[in-house]
């Protein structure tokens, strides 16, 4: 190919190889330059123009891309229309993406001008999803180059493996100390990850931790259908020999492969029975993230096989995001005692309370949020910070006197979020975290806030501690440092709830007696029920 600047005599028949913008022509690359072209470029005063022209032996881009994407397409693959040197693909239908990795890598050294790209293996993909392009990158590439990846190409390099699998299979072990909802919740979240596969839960059980029961669960739900199951335990695999592992064996199933060089991911368990596969499913699986759980989940449900080396090969890329449970560095290492704020949020409207500002209602004499923000202060909590809003100047004046001080929500009509954004961003920097207090919960006690406090254990994975009543989770709550740029987001009025399951390998549950850390007053006849019990004693 010859390419260079000529004459525009010399330009008739060649190609433009820059786009050429002057006194109103538009001239694109890649035109095809004729007499109507040459008469304009002469108009805008250009004596000559950068042209790439085909020689004998030469391939045109167009042609030369159409040939190697029609040899590297396999089934489920659709080639679009090549143009201007490159030949997208298609997939046809949903599925997992399979690639010769190597086959690839060969194509891509035959000529530097023949280039093919392509989304990574095993992602799932869509119908009507780009999952590759071949792109020449000249405007013509030797004909015996194009020849050479045509020779290599002796099977299709890319397919779209269907999925297969729709019925699934769902086994929960319980523990004391694990709330229905955690369950409820894993099963809406698995319930969407499997849609897209077109597959759904068409049997679920849930069972003490415990192996005999893990093994009849898993027989039940196979018997009722289940082509693949997937078991959740209340406690992860921790060993081959673990109650997971153990029940499948004892129905004459085998454990084919268990860790994962992929984080979140490490403890899953892959294993067989009567041909179906199970998976024991870790801990990050309760998460809607993408984890290493999706990799392996996705391929079994379009009938891939999923061996030892296919698990052992997904180390390079397998880091997939912070472990928020594992210690970070620090410029300085943590104090035995740590420091930990205190925020009340009390710019709420009371809006349930159809007028009265609930915050400044009396129990004892006291006004609530000054009940509250007395606690913070007897607790081990400095400093404390109290967030206003509704009527700012009243609620400041029923903690006067009070070692706090005061952030102002200008938007706290929006919702408690953003409360919880202004009381974040006013913790000092120096601190380790902060516990987060409602202004309407006055039965939480200065006890209950130094139990949450000393729950904190970075060393351990304990990064934030939530009181729990007979298995509901109430406030306040202690998050530590790590969690603050995503409180900065919170947004709208259910505050930082959907965090708590979203990182629940980081949450410790500290026990709590009585029914205040679940009470808060939104109505009238609360504040009355309360008042009363309150003030009999």
């Amino acid at each position: 190919m010859k390419f260079g600047a000529v004459p525009l005599k010399d330009a008739l028949g060649a190609t433009a190889v820059h786009s050429i913008r002057q006194d109103g022509l538009v001239l694109k690359k890649g035109t095809l330059i004729g007499p109507v072209e040459i008469a304009a470029l002469e108009a805008a005063g250009i004596k000559e123009v950068v042209v790439a022209r085909l020689e004998a032996g030469d391939v045109a881009e167009d042609i030369a891309a159409a040939e190697i994407a029609q040899a590297v397409a396999g089934e489920g693959v659709q080639v679009d229309r090549a143009f201007t040197g490159r030949a997208n693909l298609f997939a046809q239908t949903a599925g997992v993406l399979v690639l010769d990795k190597d086959a690839i890598d060969r194509l891509n050294r035959v000529d530097e001008a023949i280039t093919f790209a392509t989304l990574p293996a095993f992602k799932p993909v869509v119908a009507g999803e780009m999952i590759a392009t071949v792109k020449i990158i000249p405007f013509a590439v030797r004909g015996r180059a194009r020849d050479a990846a045509l020779a290599g190409l002796t099977k299709p390099l890319l397919r779209v493996a269907p999925y297969r699998v729709r019925k699934v299979g769902v086994v929960s072990t319980v523990l004391p100390g694990l709330a229905g909802k955690v369950i409820e919740k894993t099963l809406k979240i698995t319930a969407k990850r499997l849609a897209p596969a077109g597959a759904t839960i068409v049997a679920e059980r849930r069972v003490p931790h415990d192996r005999e029961a893990v093994a009849r669960a898993l027989d039940e739900v196979l018997k009722a259908g289940a082509e693949l199951a997937i078991v959740f335990g209340a406690s992860a695999i921790a060993d081959r020999r673990d109650v997971i592992p153990a029940a499948l064996e004892s129905i004459g199933g085998r454990v084919e492969h268990f860790g994962m060089p992929v984080d979140p991911g490490n403890l899953l368990m892959i294993g067989d029975a009567g041909g179906r596969s199970v998976l024991g499913a870790p801990g990050c699986a309760r998460s809607p993230k993408e984890n290493g759980f999706d990799w392996v989940l996705m391929r079994l449900l379009a009938g891939l096989p999923v061996q030892r080396e296919d698990i052992t090969g997904l180390g390079v890329g397998g880091l997939l995001m912070e472990i928020v449970t594992r210690p970070q560095p620090r410029d300085e290492p943590l104090t035995a005692s740590r420091s930990i704020a205190a925020v009340v949020l009390a710019a709420g409207r009371s809006s349930r309370m159809g007028g009265p500002n609930k915050l400044l209602a009396e129990i004892g004499g006291r006004p609530l949020v000054r009940i509250v923000a007395e606690a913070a202060l007897a607790s081990q909590a400095r400093p404390v910070v109290v967030v206003t809003g509704h009527e700012r100047e009243r609620v400041e004046t029923a903690l006067a006197g009070l070692s706090v001080s005061f952030v102002h929500n200008p938007h706290y009509a929006e919702g408690l979020g953003t409360s919880l954004r202004a009381g974040i961003a006013a913790v000092p920097a120096q601190a380790d975290g902060v516990v987060v207090c409602l202004g309407d919960m006055p039965q939480i006690d200065a006890a209950l806030i130094d139990r949450l406090i000393a729950a904190i254990d970075p060393d351990k994975g304990a990064l934030v501690a939530v009181p729990t009543i007979d298995g509901k989770r109430g406030n306040p709550v202690v998050w530590s440092r790590r969690f603050f740029a995503d409180l900065m987001v919170v947004e709208g009025d259910v505050g930082a709830r959907y965090l708590i399951g979203r990182y629940g390998e980081a949450v410790v549950e500290v026990p709590a007696t009585g029914t205040g850390a679940l009470t808060d007053i939104d109505t009238p006849e609360a504040l009355a029920a309360l008042r009363a019990e309150l003030e009999k004693t």
